[in-house]
């Protein structure tokens, strides 16, 4: 559940209140009974530390390229061709 701040406009008391998002928002300030005003701040969620950057996710400039193309390269040469085996006649 979410957590709201609030501050009173008459004596200006700031809390905060967890409140579900079908809760309705609170009106009354419970130290004198003043109007109250959600406040509006910065987002609640970060995001530290590796991994969230825009260029993680690319590829590396010369990482698949050489790695494709040596796989290739030894897919080709490694392969034999069958040899056709015909029947022996007597």
């Amino acid at each position: 559940m979410p957590t709201y701040a609030y501050a009173c406009t008459a004596c200006g008391h700031t809390f905060d209140a967890v409140q579900s998002f079908a809760d309705d928002a609170l009106t009354v300030c419970p130290e004198c009974g003043g109007a109250l005003r959600k406040q509006y701040g910065s987002i609640g969620v970060t995001f530290n530390g590796s991994g969230f950057y825009r260029t993680d996710s690319r590829a590396k400039s010369g990482g698949s390229k050489d790695g494709s193309a040596s796989s290739k390269t030894e897919s080709t040469t490694s392969a034999k061709p069958a040899a056709a085996s015909t029947p022996a006649s007597s």
